[in-house]
């Protein structure tokens, strides 16, 4: 069995450890452009609001490890350009020479992630103006900040990257501006919420600028230009954070079918339209378990779950996922932003009949020293009476009170029974009646 793979960070290293350890002599190459393997995206803004830090610290397994000590045949600056399925060969050039290669494969699995939306503008393309996605993008930055005098960043979108890295800006007190042409800061989320995420980035110096469409960059002498229909906003720095798209070209050429945003299609089994070829990652889509139907999320932990499950069937096992809920969680200062599962425009969209609840409560008991102010958002299914997501915002408790939601999500809970669980209870953790809790039995009276 010759397993090839295409990419080497989460759920292509993920799927070749696995593979190698179920069967040790297999034939694996891992096919990798950039000259990193195996590391922590997700802590990238913060290693970056600490200048002390070497971006490096996030390296989870060197290159070197996996062949020396796994026996994982990885070929970093290796660009595949090419798969073929008919013959079931992938071919590239190596970075930095002239020099093709071509590998036949009994397996494959595409693995290469996505990439930072740039918009085709002027001025994108000028010195300074950045993205953060992969460990090369996060090492440019953190060089920038370090040989340049930063004093002012304009970050372009204020989606949960740009937010994060608001904050790591701030606290290596560079100014910072956020701009975007939609006129809401987070337009998937609550209002009433949005607006203390608002306050709390207002609190801390950052302008924010929604509503203004983004025309051109512009260098003017020292400093860049950022150029809105109405407004001009200077910096030193700018970062581009509208997104990502799925890096699924190389599976669109060569006739796979592509599912939401462009990802590419996959079963529970993370097979492609051609059986012996496998997808997982940033790349490709997953069944939502809410709605039944496909969707593309990108998130890490579904990364490393399906490289894993593409090495069991290829190892002759029997791995179905079952699918993803959007489970997410991020801090914006001293504030815990999570959401998991649909909100209300996305439930309406799906076929629901959605009601929702806000409640705003305590994350202890009212008397404890310490207590927050939490806020709970629930949304569910007025025929069905299914819970259907949530979203909930505060100081402390709302990281880990999230997982309970998404656990319900995927046992498809309603809303009653939700309000029936037991959870924990002592005053430094949670009020008698949790948040959730309260929020559920609200939720009931509407429903």
């Amino acid at each position: 069995m010759k397993f090839v793979i295409i990419g080497g960070d989460a759920a292509g290293m993920s799927a070749a450890s696995r593979a190698k350890r179920s069967m040790p002599d297999m034939e694996i190459i891992v096919l990798e452009k950039t000259e990193d393997v195996s590391y922590s995206a997700c802590g990238m803004p913060y290693n970056i609001a600490d200048a002390s830090r070497e971006m490096d610290d996030l390296v989870v397994r060197s290159a070197d490890v996996f062949r020396q000590k796994q026996d994982i045949d990885l070929r970093t600056g290796h660009v595949v350009e090419c798969v073929d399925p008919g013959s079931r060969l992938v071919s590239g050039t190596i970075q930095g020479t002239q020099a093709s290669f071509s590998f036949s494969y009994d397996r494959l699995l595409i693995a290469t992630g996505g990439r930072s939306i740039i918009p085709d503008l002027p001025g994108f393309d000028l010195p300074g103006v950045l993205a953060l996605k992969s460990l090369k993008d996060g090492k440019t930055i953190k060089t920038y900040l370090n040989t340049h005098a930063v004093k002012k960043a304009v970050i372009i979108g204020m989606g949960y990257i740009g937010l994060e890295m608001a904050e790591a800006l701030r606290a290596r007190d560079i100014a910072v501006d956020m701009v975007k042409p939609g006129p809401d800061l987070l337009p998937w989320m609550p209002r009433d919420l949005a607006e203390v995420i608002e306050k709390e980035l207002e609190a801390n110096a950052v302008g924010l600028y929604p509503g203004h469409a983004i025309k051109a960059i512009e260098k003017a002498e020292s400093q860049l230009k950022i150029v809105c229909e109405d407004k001009t906003l200077t910096a030193d720095m700018v970062l581009v954070a509208i997104g990502i798209h799925p890096n699924s070209e190389i599976a669109k050429d060569a006739g796979l079918e592509l599912g939401p945003g462009g990802s590419i299609a996959v079963n529970r089994r993370l097979q492609t339209s051609d059986e012996s070829v496998y997808a997982a990652g940033d790349c490709a889509d997953a069944i939502h378990v809410v709605t039944g139907e496909k969707t593309w999320i990108p998130l890490a932990l579904r990364a490393n779950r399906a490289g894993w499950a593409v090495a069991d069937n290829v190892c002759g096992k029997t791995a179905e996922l079952d699918g993803v809920a959007g489970t997410a969680v991020f801090r914006v200062f001293d504030l815990e932003v999570a959401r998991s599962g649909l909100t209300e425009q996305e439930a309406k969209k799906a076929g629901f009949d959605p009601v929702v609840v806000t409640i705003k409560s305590r994350s202890r008991a009212h008397a404890h020293p310490g207590s927050q102010t939490i806020w709970v958002h629930l949304v569910g299914d007025r025929q069905t009476g299914r819970l259907l997501g949530a979203v909930m915002v505060g100081p402390e408790g709302v990281a880990h009170r999230i997982d309970a939601i998404a656990v319900a999500l995927h046992a498809k809970m309603s809303v009653a029974t939700f309000a029936q669980t037991d959870l924990a209870y002592a005053p430094p953790f949670s009020p008698v009646w949790d948040p959730m809790l309260t929020a559920a039995n609200q939720l009931l009276k509407k429903l």
